[in-house]
């Protein structure tokens, strides 16, 4: 993490103790964190979280005096010496009265620390996230009623843009496209549906890098009839390449799926709940398609509605994994840690199937669901997912 720090103090003497109070508090909060914190001009924001140590009191005309040199959101660091909290309060309360974001860093050491984590965390993120272009390949799919995000509202509030593109230029792209080698997708299964799988891949990855995208989604659906095929094992290969991509024009798993490709470096799974069981906690989660990277084996089979193209029949890895799901109006998100305790195989499901044990109460999801698609992903990082969508989001889950 770099993250840079900027004193501010009154001119008044009040005693000698003071710089060595503030050196010792600046060491204890860098032995936990395991890295330090550099001193910078005021003016210095070339970093991933910028603090503002408020050292003592009478220090509120000197923040005034400064900023415009400052950027919100005000990260105000306090140990609580020599009248520091007192003053970095008044000077919080002059930021919210303006309507600006902040907060002042106080308590203990594991406390300053992890609050510390958490903020880099979320500037890191919102940078990437200001940087992002997603393509919407076709409009969202017909039923997905409350998973269309206002674009306008995505941007505003996360940075992301949004680049349009028609399903003709998809076809037009599969039409020219040069089929990549058949060894992407293992296993025995029809050539020609290898072909037109690989071409389809080939497609959404050329324009992908035309227009620059971070990540897509597809109205995939409506690829079944012109192209004879299904994008299901294009999107499975994409997002084992690092872009990420979800099918059905899904935009909230898109930005659901990306948070968590961007906080933990993953690939993940988006998946159809397709029972979910309150009694036990647990959920099958079910879909067509999955990241190769993350099974421990598969097969290749159809596309489970239309008996067509190919699909992924994976096998997931029976571990500890996280499942989030943010909201299309950016209000709410669900996030809960779990395990996988079984892969299952039937026959009126999407191919890929796990069998799911939630640690967070699943009746959640019936009372107050945020969308269809849930994506999962290897770990436990639901702490973390709580942590930072609560600095970005709020804390209105």
């Amino acid at each position: 993490m770099n993250i840079k720090i900027s004193g501010l103090r009154s001119g008044l003497n009040y005693n000698d103790m003071l710089n060595p109070i503030t050196g010792g508090f600046i060491e204890d909060i860098e032995k936990k964190l395991g890295c330090s914190l550099a001193m910078s001009d005021i003016a210095d924001y070339d970093c991933d979280l910028k603090l503002i140590f408020i050292q003592s009191g009478g220090s509120e005309n000197l923040f005034l005096q400064n900023k415009d040199k400052l950027k919100e959101p005000y990260y105000l660091l306090t140990n609580g010496s020599n009248n520091s909290l007192a003053a970095s309060l008044e000077i919080m309360t002059y930021i919210t009265a303006n309507g600006k974001q902040g907060e002042i860093l106080h308590g203990d050491i594991d406390y300053i620390a992890q609050r510390i984590t958490t903020l880099a965390k979320t500037e890191q993120l919102k940078k990437e996230l200001a940087k992002t272009v997603f393509g919407v390949m076709g409009r969202p799919s017909d039923w997905l009623i409350a998973s269309v995000p206002s674009y306008e509202e995505v941007t505003r509030k996360l940075g992301v843009t949004f680049k349009d593109i028609s399903l003709d230029e998809v076809k037009k792209e599969y039409d020219r496209a040069v089929m990549v080698g058949k060894d992407l997708l293992p296993g025995v299964f029809d050539d020609a549906e290898k072909t037109k799988a690989l071409k389809t891949y080939a497609a959404f990855k050329t324009i992908a890098e035309r227009y620059g995208l971070s990540g897509f989604t597809v109205r995939c659906f409506d690829l079944l009839q012109p192209l004879a095929t299904t994008g299901c094992a294009g999107l499975a290969l994409l997002n084992d390449d690092g872009l990420t991509a979800t099918c059905e024009g899904d935009i909230a798993a898109l930005i659901t799926m990306h948070i968590v490709r961007l906080l933990t470096g993953q690939p993940s799974f988006q998946a159809n709940p397709s029972r979910i069981s309150p009694s036990d906690n647990t959920v099958v989660l079910a879909h067509c398609t999955v990241p190769l990277a993350m099974t421990k084996d598969l097969r290749l089979d159809t596309h489970f509605e239309s008996g067509t193209g190919v699909a992924i029949k994976g096998y997931l890895k029976e571990q500890d994994v996280t499942i989030f799901r943010l909201s299309a109006d950016l209000k709410h998100y669900f996030v809960s840690d779990g395990t996988i305790l079984k892969n299952l195989d039937e026959a009126d499901l999407c191919r890929t199937q796990i069998l799911v044990k939630f640690q967070e109460d699943v009746s959640e999801i019936l009372r107050k669901p945020c969308g269809n698609h849930h994506i999962v992903f290897y770990g436990h990082h639901a702490e973390e997912i709580r942590r930072v969508m609560d600095a970005i989001i709020g804390s209105d889950k």
